[in-house]
């Protein structure tokens, strides 16, 4: 088989059925992060909120990094009426996202000029239903094909994700810019923003009532392990065995199976997972307020980035996918992690040259391909260490480590600005992410070998 006839069939793999639909959950998946971090943070820079307290406001979206709490509960309990009528996977996507939709409406009629409070209860609540769709849309993913398509379905959820966000970030500055009649701030325009938001959420939606709940792991298992459990506690109430029983399956059984299996090198791993996207998600949260300080117009952000946002996202998420079938996991874990260090260098050099629409969008084209190609390799990496009988908990759990740390850190990203400029800013985001590319070198190593 020739190269270019190799390199087609590994293309053909998204025309999968279950790849497609992939792309359109990691659409609804995608849409509600930036609207409780980067665009909300041009909301409230523009309506005269401090920089210290926008960089406080992002840790609504620590909530991603603490649904491993939750998780257990989303993995194995049932929603009254929901679940006999569409499965438990479904029933659980369902409800999330009808509580974003209505949180983001709730957001779209509040003032944060007028009630702050207010404002982000309703942001909290779609950081927390967001995660919880999350958790489901994960665990369908592993649940819903064999390895083999993997790769390529973390792919189409990242391309569809990566377009959501380009929806919710260059999409809400544009319906904002259009519906003011000035550029001063005006609370009708992201309130109308919002309510369009509210209503791309039928993506997800419609979604969810179309495909197939999974075939879940062998219940037999499941069962046996049950039984095993409940003798272990059977000197015990009834009730509390149960409940021990229940404990020891959902809860227990997830995270001591990850250790069992990776040993010694479980802890390295896990301090790959909480570190990967450090670069990438302390440098997000200030490069909106940045756009804003710099002088840029929501017109000019937005329409650079509906055009070369959109193109970079495509050929990102999707080379990405076509990379994993070719090379290591660790080599394109590695390749991503780079270009982030590289793109917030450039960041830097903006900074320090002022506003120049030609190096915005070198900027935000770089951003969308090095996100799409370092976030597939990522989610396909931790997709590979899950294992299917734990696969919400455990993805789950992964992908909160992620988070954690990165999104602490990038609270204080404001204050960091406000006391060293921002080229220092940027430049600092860049070179914490230098040890990532040593751990994944090393990982590749000692697992590869």
């Amino acid at each position: 088989m020739s190269s270019s006839e190799s390199w087609l069939q590994s293309c053909k793999i998204y025309l999968e059925k279950r790849v497609a639909i992939l792309f359109f959950f990691g659409f609804s998946a995608g849409l509600p992060i930036l609207l409780v971090f980067s665009t909300l943070s041009f909301w409230l820079r523009e309506a005269g909120v401090s920089r210290a307290s926008i960089g406080f406001f992002s840790w609504i979206a620590l909530a991603y990094a603490f649904k491993w709490i939750w998780s257990p509960f989303v993995d194995r309990l049932s929603i009254p009426a929901l679940t006999r009528l569409l499965g438990r996977r479904r029933a659980w996507l369902l409800l999330s996202q009808i509580s974003i939709t209505l949180a983001l409406i709730g957001m779209a009629t509040s003032d944060p000029q007028q009630n702050l409070t207010l404002f982000a209860v309703f942001a909290l609540i779609v950081a927390y239903s967001s995660a919880t769709q999350d958790i489901v849309i994960d665990a369908f993913r592993i649940e819903s094909a064999p390895e083999k398509f993997q790769a390529a379905m973390a792919a189409a959820y990242m391309t569809g994700y990566r377009l959501a966000m380009i929806t919710a970030g260059a999409g809400s500055l544009a319906i904002a810019a259009w519906v003011s009649d000035s550029e001063a701030y005006q609370l009708s325009a992201w309130s109308m923003s919002y309510f369009v938001m509210a209503a791309c959420m039928g993506v997800g939606i419609i979604t969810t009532f179309i495909c197939h709940e999974p075939v879940y792991h062998d219940q037999q298992t499941e069962v046996k392990k049950q039984i095993q459990s409940k003798l272990e506690h059977q000197h015990l109430p009834q009730a509390i065995a149960r409940f021990l029983a229940w404990l020891d399956i959902a809860v227990i059984a997830p995270f001591a199976d990850f250790f069992n299996r990776y040993g010694r090198h479980a802890l390295l791993i896990l301090l790959l997972i909480g570190t990967y996207r450090i670069s990438d998600i302390v440098m997000g949260i200030m490069a909106n307020p940045f756009y804003v300080d710099m002088g840029y117009t929501k017109g000019e952000v937005a329409a650079i980035s509906k055009v070369f946002g959109v193109a970079m996202t495509l050929l990102g998420a999707g080379l990405g996918g076509i990379l994993l079938t070719r090379y290591s996991t660790y080599s394109i874990l590695f390749l991503g992690a780079l270009l982030v260090v590289i793109t917030n260098l450039i960041f830097a050099v903006l900074a320090f040259v002022g506003k120049d629409l030609v190096l915005l969008t070198v900027i935000i084209s770089m951003d969308n391909i090095s996100a799409g190609i370092a976030t597939t390799a990522f989610i396909t990496y931790i997709s590979k260490l899950t294992n299917i009988e734990f696969s919400a908990t455990q993805y789950a759990l992964f992908s909160s480590m992620m988070l954690l740390f990165p999104k602490f850190i990038a609270g204080f990203s404001g204050v960091y600005v406000d006391s060293f400029g921002y080229v220092n800013f940027f430049v600092g985001s860049a070179l914490i992410g230098l040890p990532v590319l040593g751990l994944i070198v090393l990982l590749k190593k000692i697992i590869e070998e």
